[in-house]
C-alpha cells in the first residue's frame, strides 16, 4: 500500500528536482526530506532519482510512478473541491441558545438572512429566560449575558448592548415624570422576580434603589422572568422599566428618563462546545453573529432605530 505523505513528498521533489525547494515547501528540513525519500525507495525497492550535483531527476521508474502520482494528486484535489462545494450548500441542524429578548427581537431577525443563505440548515432557536447549558447538549451555541466559567468551551466577546430606563407617555401624563434618581421612591417600577433571576447581570435596578438616595421604597407593580412581559408592562402604562435599547428604540411608544444618571452597559457572549466549534455549520454560523451584530452596533447602543439586516 502507498504511503499519500509519501506521494506527496515524491511530487515535490520530482516537481522542484532541488532537495532544497523542496523541503521549504512541504516544512522538512532537508535531511529529513533526503531520508524519506530514500525509505520509500526502500519500500518499493525501486529507485526513482538519480541524485547529483545539479538536482534530482527521474529514473524511468520515477517517470513510471509521476504518471500515477498526478493521477491521484487530481483526484485528491477534485475531492477536495467537491467537499467544498458541499460546505458552501451546508446541510444539517444547528441549535443556538440565546436569551429572551435578544433573540427575539435581534437574533431571529438576522437569522432569516442565514437561512436565505443556507437553505439547507435547520436553525432550532431556543430563546428562553435562563441561560442554556451546553455541558447538557441542549444546545450547539449559547449567547449569554455573562461569560460562562465551565471548562472546554470556546467563548468570545459577542457584542456590548446598553439599557436604559423607560415608560410610556400614558405613565408620564398619570404619574408624572421623575427628574432624578431620588424621585423613583414616588414610582411605580417593572422588573425580575428577584429569587427567580437567573443572571446577576440581570440585577439592574439593585444599585439604583439604594435607600439612602431614593428614601421612600419604591412600589413594583409588575415584576416577571420575562423581558418581553416587562417591555409589554411598560408600553401598556404599568410603570418604569429598565430595558435594552435595542427593544425599546424600537418604536416610539416608549421614552427614556434619567438618561445622565441610568446607562447600563451589558455584554452578549457567544458560546460553543470545543467539538461542536469545530463543525462547518457551526462556524458558519458564528462567524455570521459576529459580522452581523457589528453591523447593527448603533442599534445596540441605543444610537439607531432600526435592524440593518445582512
Amino acid at each position: 500500500m502507498l504511503d499519500w505523505q509519501d506521494i506527496q513528498i515524491f511530487l515535490e521533489v520530482a516537481r522542484s528536482q532541488r532537495l532544497t525547494d523542496a523541503a521549504r515547501r512541504l516544512g522538512l528540513d532537508h535531511s529529513t526530506l533526503s531520508r524519506r525519500t530514500r525509505r520509500f525507495e526502500q519500500k518499493l525497492n525501486t529507485q526513482l532519482f538519480e541524485r547529483s550535483t545539479h538536482g534530482y531527476h527521474l529514473t524511468e521508474a520515477g517517470q513510471q510512478l509521476l504518471a500515477h502520482a498526478e493521477e491521484m494528486a487530481r483526484h485528491a484535489f477534485e475531492a477536495g473541491e467537491s467537499l467544498a462545494d458541499k460546505n458552501r450548500q451546508l446541510g444539517g441542524q444547528i441549535r443556538l441558545g440565546v436569551t429572551e429578548g435578544f433573540g427575539t427581537w435581534v437574533i431571529a431577525p438576522l437569522l432569516s438572512a442565514f437561512c436565505e443563505r443556507h437553505p439547507g440548515i435547520t436553525l432550532d432557536l431556543l430563546a428562553l429566560p435562563r441561560v442554556v447549558n451546553l455541558s447538557r447538549h441542549e444546545a450547539d451555541l449559547a449567547i449569554t449575558v455573562e461569560r460562562p466559567a465551565s471548562q472546554g468551551l470556546v467563548i468570545s466577546r459577542l457584542c456590548d448592548y446598553r439599557l436604559r430606563l423607560y415608560a410610556s407617555q400614558a405613565y408620564f401624563q398619570r404619574h408624572g415624570r421623575p427628574a432624578r434618581i431620588a424621585d423613583l421612591g414616588g414610582h411605580r417600577l417593572i422588573g425580575y422576580v428577584d429569587d427567580l433571576i437567573f443572571s446577576e447581570q440581570l440585577s439592574y435596578l439593585d444599585p439604583l434603589l439604594d435607600p439612602a438616595v431614593v428614601g421612600t421604597a419604591p412600589h413594583f407593580s409588575i415584576r416577571s422572568t420575562s423581558v418581553t412581559t416587562q417591555h409589554a408592562a411598560a408600553l401598556q402604562g404599568a410603570g418604569l422599566a429598565v430595558l435594552p435599547c435595542f427593544m425599546a428604540e424600537t418604536g416610539d411608544r416608549l421614552e427614556s428618563v434619567l438618561n445622565d444618571e441610568v446607562e447600563i452597559v451589558r455584554q452578549f457572549w457567544i458560546t460553543a462546545r470545543q467539538e461542536q466549534r469545530r463543525l462547518a455549520r457551526v462556524r458558519l454560523l458564528w462567524d455570521f453573529l459576529r459580522e452581523a451584530l457589528e453591523a447593527n452596533r448603533a442599534l445596540l447602543m441605543g444610537e439607531a432605530r432600526e435592524l440593518t439586516l445582512p
